[in-house]
Formats: structure tokens, C-alpha cells, sequence
């Protein structure tokens, strides 16, 4: 049985197993004389005997899953004569490689060692009677589980408080997943940072004004002493960044202002959706229309005013940007300028202020919270983009504060840097991890910023 039939399988199982919990305190609670003498509700009797039914066998598949393919890699392995087993670990790998892919069938047993073959065919016979076995045992802890919740019954059993603990550690695992992922990405990056920094100094790094991680193979090509600074980077990605918020800031400011205290609930009701429909166009869509219709028209009108554009421009991927990322200010300015207190406005206007007053002095300071958050999501989403810069900005690493020059910004060179087959043991490769690493710095600066406003505000208006 294939491990996505057994989980049906146990699904289905844990779903009976509940109707069945259910109606046995039912069953229980009606010569009592009702629910009421039961210690917890019909429906907490039923979720005990589904998690009973179906928690130990899903881990038992899980276990299955994660030491399956390793446990029958190494029986395979273990099948083969001694000498047709290479010492080295890469050609091990190999082997294993070629015996999957002769079990499974993407390679064709024809022209391989006999060794390789009966390697095949026993990893096959394990592959099987491992599904087999995990199969039996999943399906019998489950009806052990089932039979022993449903079993176990009385109206003094405090249902309620079992299942109730085993959501609390369902949710603690899950935050604690949450955290340990995130702990992870930062260990990796950081980790491959260090071995990146051991060959370039971090003051080169942080401080260079010149940007050609192109290496060479030998020392006497050109090419060879390559150039690790950062910081055309990064004032490329604050300048595409900042012509992106100016655009997106007032636009979305002033959309959420109207939507949330001037339209009339017919106008909100259509141009919400409307709006947010930007957030759900393609990237790349965004990236063609900077590259075909706005830098065109930039440096159009750049010449008419005899000023000298580049086809590529940092101009051309901020205002497209801007426009992309309007959704995330508007909608959420929205959400929180409609939640403000209603008293807040009455109290304002009954004190004799106008409608505008009481915008500028009492609804925007009290959702200022939501807007800075609103602000902070749009800037993040800014610096990440990397499909329009490409596209309408280009990927030369030009120190400028110039919009109407090409610029570009980190995250478009870590893709460059990553495409490709690459090695892992070269600057140029590592360097993409030093740039995501100061990416991540960056926006953790930002969140320690925005959190600061938004604590200081939320004391205020509490």
C-alpha cells in the first residue's frame, strides 16, 4: 500500500473512530439522564477516540518515511559482494544512484553488472515488504487505538482535558517548528557567510565600491582577481526600493483614507477588489510591462528634455514596482483605519472638528500601527523583488544615486551568482550567501525599527 492510500486509509479510520467515540457517550450519558452528567461533551469523547485511532499509527508511518529509503539504500548495499562495493563515498553514491534508478525503471538493467541487477531486485523486495509491514502495523495500531478509546469510556472521564493537551503540544510543536525552520536558514547562510569571508575580507566586502565577482580559472586569464564590494548593491536596492515606496506609500495612503471614510459602501464594495487585483498579477507580467511600455516611455522622455536615460533604469523598475506593491499599503491601512473605534471619530467631530481634522489628528495616529506594518510589508516585498529589476533596471552593479541609470540589487545577483552548475567552495558561489545574510540583517533592522514605532503608538492609544 502506498503511503498516500495508508493515510486515507487512517483518515478514514480515525473518522469512523470519532462517530463511534460520540455515540458511545451518547450510549453512556442516556440512562444518566443526558449529557449534563457527563464530564465533557459528546463531541471531546469523540475527537479522544480519533486521536487514539489515528496518532500512533501516523507516527509509524512518519518513523516509515524517514527511515525507509536510507534503511533500504543500505540493505541493497549490504546484498552486493564486497568487491563490487566501492570504497569512496562518492562512488557508493553513484552506485546507489544507478541501483534506484534500475529498481524503479529509469534505467535499464541491460549492460549492468549482475551485481547491480540483484542489487535492484533486492532493493525492490525490501521497497515492498516494507510497505507491507508498515502497512499491517499502521492498520493494527489503529484499530488497537480504536477499540481501546472506545473502550475505555465512562462518564467520569475528563475528555475535554485529554484532548485539549494534546492540541497544546500540537501547537507547540508547530511554533516550534516555525522557529527552528527560521534557525535553520539563518545557521545555513550564516555558516556558508564565514567560509565566504575566510577568503574575502569583510571591510572589502562591506566597504568596496566595486562589484565583479567574476573569477578565473587560472591566474593568468583575465579576470582573475575579482571584486567583492557591496555597496553598489546596495544602494541599488534602497534606490529601486525608495522610488518604489514613494509611489506605493501616498497612492496607498490616500486609497485607504478614501475607501475607508469617503466611499460609499457601493464604491468600497468595487474598488477594493479592484485594487487588490495588483497584488495577484504575475511578477513577470509586471516585468514586461517595465520593460516594454514604461522604460521606453522614460527615456522618451528623457530625450525631449535633453537628458540622457539608459534603457535600463532604476526609474523604470521603482515606478512599476510602486505600482505593484500599492495592494499591501491600501489593504492593510484600510483594515486598521476601518477598525479604529467608532467613539474616536464621534468624540472627535462632537469636540467640533472636521472630517479632514479628524483623519489627520485621530484616526491616522490610532491606526498608525497598522499602516507602519503596512509600510514595512511593502518595503520588504520591495527589496525581494527580483523579476522586474532584471527585466526593467538590468544586472549592471553601477555605484549611482542616478534613477534614470542601470542599477541592480542584491537579490538579482544572488540569482545570478546561483545559476547554473555551481561549486560551493569559490567566492563567487559563497558570495551569494554574504549578500542574503546582509539581506537578512537589513530587514531585521526594519522590523526592529517598525516594531518600536508600533510600540510606542499602541501605548499611546491603548
Amino acid at each position: 500500500m502506498s503511503p498516500v492510500n495508508l493515510v486515507i486509509t487512517l483518515l478514514l479510520l480515525s473518522t469512523l473512530a470519532y462517530y463511534l467515540g460520540q455515540g458511545r457517550a451518547l450510549a453512556l450519558a442516556r440512562p444518566l439522564g443526558g449529557i449534563r452528567h457527563l464530564h465533557s461533551l459528546p463531541l471531546y469523547y469523540g475527537m479522544r477516540s480519533a486521536l487514539w485511532c489515528g496518532l500512533p499509527a501516523l507516527a509509524l508511518v512518519v518513523l516509515w518515511l524517514v527511515f525507509d529509503d536510507p534503511l533500504t539504500r543500505w540493505l541493497a548495499l549490504a546484498s552486493m559482494p564486497p568487491e563490487a562495493v566501492p570504497g569512496g563515498a562518492a562512488e557508493r553514491s553513484l552506485l546507489l544512484s544507478t541501483i534506484v534508478n534500475v529498481a524503479s525503471g529509469a534505467l535499464a538493467g541491460d549492460g549492468q553488472p549482475a551485481a547491480v541487477v540483484a542489487a535492484a531486485h533486492r532493493y525492490q523486495e525490501v521497497r515492498a515488504t516494507g510497505q507491507h509491514l508498515i502497512a499491517g502495523l499502521a492498520i493494527a495500531s489503529a484499530l488497537g487505538g480504536l477499540a481501546w478509546g472506545v473502550r475505555r469510556m465512562s462518564p467520569q472521564l475528563r475528555a475535554r482535558q485529554e484532548v485539549e493537551a494534546v492540541f497544546r503540544w500540537a501547537l507547540l510543536a508547530s511554533a516550534s517548528i516555525a522557529i527552528f525552520t527560521t534557525l535553520g536558514i539563518l545557521l545555513s547562510v550564516l555558516f556558508e557567510s564565514m567560509r565566504f569571508f575566510d577568503a574575502v575580507p569583510a571591510s572589502d566586502f562591506l566597504f568596496g565600491l566595486e562589484w565583479s565577482p567574476q573569477t578565473a580559472i587560472r591566474a593568468d586569464q583575465v579576470g582573475s582577481s575579482a571584486a567583492f564590494g557591496a555597496v553598489p548593491l546596495f544602494v541599488g536596492t534602497l534606490l529601486i526600493s525608495a522610488i518604489a515606496l514613494l509611489v506605493a506609500v501616498p497612492v496607498g495612503l490616500m486609497s485607504a483614507i478614501y475607501l475607508g471614510e469617503y466611499a460609499s459602501a457601493r464604491v468600497r464594495d468595487i474598488a477594493k477588489p479592484l485594487l487588490e487585483i495588483l497584488a495577484g498579477v504575475p511578477t513577470v507580467v509586471y516585468g514586461f510591462f517595465a520593460a516594454l511600455t514604461v522604460a521606453p516611455l522614460i527615456r522618451d522622455l528623457g530625450e525631449r528634455f535633453g537628458l540622457s536615460v539608459s534603457s535600463e533604469s532604476a526609474l523604470a523598475a521603482g515606478l512599476v514596482m510602486g505600482v505593484m506593491i500599492i495592494p499591501f499599503v491600501s489593504s492593510l491601512a484600510d483594515d486598521v483605519i476601518t477598525a479604529v473605534p467608532r467613539s474616536l471619530r464621534d468624540g472627535s467631530l462632537a469636540m467640533g472638528a472636521t472630517r479632514a481634522e479628524t483623519i489627520k489628528k485621530v484616526i491616522i495616529p490610532a491606526a498608525l500601527p497598522g499602516i507602519v506594518g503596512g509600510i514595512l510589508l511593502a518595503a520588504s516585498r520591495a527589496i525581494g523583488e527580483t523579476m522586474i529589476v532584471v527585466m526593467a533596471a538590468g544586472l549592471a552593479a553601477n555605484l549611482t544615486v542616478n534613477p534614470l541609470e542601470a542599477v541592480t540589487t542584491i537579490t538579482v545577483q544572488i540569482v545570478t551568482l546561483l545559476v547554473g552548475d555551481q561549486e560551493f567552495d569559490s567566492p563567487k558561489t559563497l558570495a551569494a550567501f554574504a549578500l542574503g545574510l546582509m539581506l537578512f540583517v537589513t530587514t531585521l533592522l526594519l522590523n526592529v525599527i517598525a516594531l518600536r514605532v508600533v510600540k510606542k503608538y499602541r501605548e499611546r492609544y491603548d
